[in-house]
């Protein structure tokens, strides 16, 4: 099993600055990619973000890409979201998800253990 953990989110202004992190434990053949998706009230669930733990990536969502920043910490266990010049769209529930596979996908699907989530608001 995986287990993972976020943190970092909360209220921002719009064109301000927050970092997630996500904690990973267990198993690690388990979290080969490691990935951030995000979810707004009556969406569904898209991707944002993935990396290998190597460093092999990132992948960027085209809404992101020069904002956002992925990276992974293998010595900590940790796969941080730096966010820049956040928007309102921005707005979401943040989730790290982790997969057993060494390819990449940007499919939810794709990914295997999932964290609770951290709350990410932009207000304009």
């Amino acid at each position: 099993q995986v287990q993972l953990v976020e943190s970092g989110g909360g209220l921002v202004q719009a064109g301000g600055s927050l970092r997630l992190s996500c904690a990973a434990s267990g198993r690690t053949f388990n979290r080969n990619y490691m990935g951030w998706f995000r979810q707004a009230p009556g969406k569904e669930r898209e991707f944002v973000a993935s990396i290998r733990w190597d460093g092999i990536g990132p992948y960027y969502a085209d809404s992101v890409k020069g904002r956002f920043t992925i990276s992974s910490v293998n010595a900590e266990n940790t796969v941080d979201l730096q966010m820049n010049s956040l928007k309102p769209e921005d707005t979401a529930n943040y989730y790290c998800a982790a997969r057993s596979y060494y390819t990449n996908t940007y499919s939810a699907k794709g990914y295997d253990y999932w964290g609770q989530g951290t709350s990410v608001t932009v207000s304009s």
